[in-house]
């Protein structure tokens, strides 16, 4: 039998304060992809919808699934239910989820002939997001935030230019070093678009938005400088101009390693998210303890549950106790989940405060 959720004193709101640099105890807690397909509820309005990206582009659908998890499982925070190639197909890329392949984009022929990076028409595209922000937000109550969120410039372009996923996007890296000048055309372009597109998730109601750059670590160290941090550095700069120095902006570098406390301090993000095999105990140290961060479950132990979950997610507890830290994935939930694990993590989570 599934163990009960505690309850928390939220006050408004926990996420928040973790996000402006103070420690809570238990921490908040929220999961990357928590509205997706484990969730028997999420697969009923899925069919419904028709498709992925009729999913996305339907508010009131994509603000339903969004709520889902913080009515089943209470978690502290909600993640606006998009994808981040919602700007790609925006672009008009052609872009289309493949069952059992994953997305599929008419790629670029080179930077000679970019898409017009016309923010404020990509934007236009893209208001049955935004509706879906400020429809999540209504239905949440005041101590439950959403973030908004967006794909990192390096990590769209990828997409953009492979045309799909790739085991280490070699074609992308290669072009980034042959053209660098066009290269950087394509990503200055993309730098004002996701400034726009999640600038008006933030008047939708998104209190705090997360950059993913899920293909940071495929990169070299010089190249992760030019294409991660000095693009994330440009769009929280933008942010910050845009919505106001308060906006919390957490930035997910995965596979960054040994270059995340760089990153953390060059960008200027609030917290930053760890992946998977980021060691905690290195990271208690490198990442200055001013700055939140967030992970880093292996989804695995998740799926696993049981005794070995209960390990992983106390250490990680341990291990990031006494400084700003949100619990999180160090990447997605699978589908294969069983909710019961999901109920067991948020309830070890909550009950953390009464072992310290």
């Amino acid at each position: 039998m599934a163990e009960s959720l505690p309850s928390v004193a939220h006050r408004p709101s926990r996420l928040l304060a973790v996000l402006e640099g103070e420690a809570a105890n238990p921490p908040p807690v929220w999961l990357m992809r928590q509205a997706g397909r484990y969730l028997p509820e999420y697969r009923e309005v899925r069919a419904k919808a028709g498709s992925f990206l009729d999913l996305c582009f339907t508010p009131a659908l994509a603000a339903e699934v969004t709520v889902q998890p913080i009515r089943r499982f209470g978690f502290d925070a909600a993640i606006l239910f998009s994808d981040i190639l919602t700007v790609p197909w925006a672009l008009d890329r052609g872009v289309r989820f493949v069952a059992g392949e994953g997305p599929r984009l008419d790629p670029l022929e080179g930077f000679a002939k970019l898409p017009e990076m016309n923010a404020k028409a990509v934007a236009e595209r893209l208001s049955a997001v935004y509706e879906a922000a400020t429809l999540a937000r209504l239905a949440l109550t005041e101590d439950v935030p959403l973030i908004g969120f967006a794909g990192a410039p390096w990590t769209v372009a990828c997409y953009m230019v492979e045309g799909g996923g790739s085991r280490d996007f070699a074609a992308v890296r290669r072009q980034a070093f042959a053209d660098p000048k066009g290269f950087a055309a394509l990503i200055d372009g993309l730098v004002a678009v996701t400034v726009e597109h999640l600038g008006r998730q933030v008047e939708a109601g998104a209190a705090a938005v997360q950059l993913f750059d899920s293909w940071a670590g495929v990169l070299a160290p010089s190249a992760f400088r030019r294409w991660v941090i000095e693009p994330t550095r440009a769009i929280v700069r933008g942010l910050r101009k845009r919505c106001g120095k308060g906006l919390p902006v957490i930035g997910f570098p995965r596979g960054g390693g040994v270059l995340i406390p760089e990153y953390v301090a060059a960008t200027g993000v609030d917290a930053v998210g760890l992946d998977t095999a980021v060691p905690v105990d290195w990271a208690r140290i490198a990442i200055p303890a001013t700055t939140a961060v967030q992970g880093n479950l292996d989804p695995m132990a998740l799926l696993a549950g049981g005794k070995a979950l209960d390990a992983e997610v106390d250490a990680i507890l341990n291990g990031f106790a006494g400084r700003p830290f949100v619990f999180n994935l160090g990447h997605g939930i699978v589908p294969e989940t069983p909710i019961a694990h999901v109920e067991a993590l948020v309830a070890r989570v909550r009950r953390s405060a009464a072992a310290r």
